[in-house]
């Protein structure tokens, strides 16, 4: 654990970034979840600063579009971007991959890892489904197959998850050292891991999902992980 959370006996500290908004449900839902799993939350955001040398772990979340400029793509004219957090998650990105810190990335957070790692991304999925819809939900009303033999099926125990779906955007290249594990029925990826360096990144949103097993393992991982 980090040098800064104590003696072994303590909660593994994981960070979360996400928004500086006082009224964040994505923050409350993955706080209660981490609480869930036996870890420490640390909320971290432009508002909310920590010495990541603290922390024992990562959880990069939702929100707003990913600035096209971090891996080559052109602005969308209606789009809402937040190029302060993109740089202050790419720096808690970049102090977890060098010291070895595990990483559950979760929607934009899965995406932002890819483009850390030098990946990109479909600006606009909407016009380019055949067989699912763009529909925006919480609920698991989509589906996500999994590679049998990946680290996220292990976590899971399931090779077909049900999932939920908010974004409009999806992993088009993938970064150096990660490998995709879980895609829609349309093929667009919903799932990227790197063992070696426990990373796990998801398209959907588990912290909205909590009464699924399926969907605690995760953050269950991530907290065991981070003990390590």
């Amino acid at each position: 654990m980090a040098s800064g959370s104590g003696s072994h006996q303590q909660k593994p500290r994981i960070g979360v970034t996400g928004n500086h908004s006082i009224w964040s449900p994505s923050w409350f839902a993955i706080r209660w979840s981490i609480l869930a799993a036996g870890g420490l939350p640390i909320r971290l955001s432009v508002r909310h600063i920590e010495d990541p040398k603290t922390l024992d772990g990562m959880v990069v979340s939702g929100g707003d579009d990913i600035h096209p400029s971090l891996y080559g793509g052109e602005s969308m004219p209606k789009a809402d971007y937040d190029q302060p957090r993109d740089e202050l998650e790419q720096e808690m990105i970049g102090f977890a991959l060098d010291n070895q810190l595990p990483m559950l990335g979760i929607c934009r957070g899965h995406q932002l890892i890819n483009v850390s790692l030098g990946g990109a991304l479909h600006l606009d999925i909407r016009q380019m489904r055949e067989k699912t819809s763009n529909f925006g939900t919480i609920l698991p009303r989509k589906t996500a197959l999994l590679e049998p033999r990946s680290m996220l099926a292990a976590v899971t125990g399931r090779v077909r998850l049900r999932i939920n779906s908010l974004h409009h955007q999806a992993v088009a290249e993938v970064g150096e050292g990660l490998s995709i594990v879980g895609r829609d029925l349309d093929e667009f990826v919903q799932a990227t891991e790197c063992i070696e360096r426990r990373i796990i990144g998801v398209q959907w949103h588990p912290e909205y999902l909590m009464y699924r097993s399926t969907q605690r393992n995760l953050f269950a991982w991530l907290v065991n992980a981070a003990q390590v």
